[in-house]
């Protein structure tokens, strides 16, 4: 039996149980980090496009870039070889969320900072800006107040100018126009707002008090998605 095993004890030397473990550090830190990484994902996920397989690739693609940095080291020649052997591969489903590239993008750079050793600073990464994320999404930064279409129907024989002006003032913090157009086979104009109301509750009175002044006809008040992704 000696005589097996007397091969793999003299490759198997200090340097490289050393190696051996600190390989097997790298791994086990980036799976835990790319780990917190998508759980913070999954928390601040908004608007339904939570995916559990990029929960999984998350976690997938920063050990390997973990694994592809120790690989690489410090020699030239395996690097261009693995640049060669990624080129062939295509990934067929696009990201519609660019907030997704940057998730991958972030638990590749925390895999990157564990393969090359960079223990300390790839969790001072990962937990600064999970932070960062968790608190962006938390306090709903970056999202714009929603606004809704208000689409009003008026005689052709009467002039719409300042017509709703005072109404507007009353009920809405924002109102542009954007659009006018000839319906009902040219005897009545739609126009039709951008909007912004100060009192989603007071929606009702504020369309019975437009629709005293355009001759009781159509008015539809219209929720679009807010640009807060």
């Amino acid at each position: 039996m000696d005589f097996i095993l007397d091969p793999f004890r003299s490759v198997y030397d200090m340097s490289t149980g050393i190696a051996l473990a600190k390989a097997l550090i790298a791994l086990a830190l980036s799976f835990v980090l790319c780990t917190l990484i998508s759980v913070v994902y999954r928390m601040t996920n908004q608007g339904g496009r939570y995916s559990q397989s990029f929960a999984h690739t998350i976690v997938i693609m920063g050990v390997v870039a973990s694994l592809v940095m120790m690989v690489i080291g410090n020699n030239v020649a395996v690097a261009f070889g693995l640049v060669g052997a990624f080129s062939i591969i295509r990934f067929r489903t696009a990201m519609g969320d660019p907030r997704d590239l940057a998730t991958i993008f972030f638990s590749m750079a925390v895999g990157i900072a564990c393969g090359l050793g960079y223990y300390l600073v790839a969790v001072l990464f990962a937990l600064s800006v999970s932070l960062i994320v968790y608190l962006m999404a938390r306090f709903d930064f970056g999202r714009m107040p929603a606004r809704q279409t208000l689409r009003i129907v008026v005689p052709e024989t009467v002039s719409h100018e300042g017509l709703f002006e005072d109404i507007f003032r009353k009920y809405f913090k924002q109102c542009d126009l954007t659009g006018v157009e000839t319906v009902n086979m040219g005897t009545a104009f739609q126009l039709e707002y951008s909007v912004q109301l100060r009192d989603m509750s007071e929606a009702k009175t504020m369309l019975d008090e437009i629709r005293e002044r355009n001759g009781n006809l159509k008015v539809a008040l219209l929720m679009t998605p807010d640009s807060g992704g």
